[in-house]
């Protein structure tokens, strides 16, 4: 292995450490455009959470909502720990 690589290699080893160091801490979330155009979010589970615009609008528009039926349900929604 030349030089070059070696030193090429040792950079990315540096920059790959560097980024699992920054990951954001658990629970955290994020967001992020998608390829497609749509909204991702980060950080509720093992995979995200990705609607487009139109459908996080109309999402959003019934929170209130949403916040009753959960108390309202309360007692047969299970929480993940």
């Amino acid at each position: 292995m030349s030089e070059d690589m070696k030193a090429e290699l040792e950079r990315l080893k540096a920059e790959n450490e560097a980024l699992k160091n920054t990951k954001a801490a658990r629970g955290t979330l994020s967001m992020k455009v998608s390829e497609k155009g749509a909204l991702s979010v980060y950080g509720m589970g093992r995979f995200p959470v990705t609607l487009y615009k139109e459908q996080w609008l109309k999402l959003l528009g019934i929170a209130d909502e949403i916040q009753k039926f959960i108390e309202q349900n309360n007692d047969r929604l299970k929480t993940k720990e």
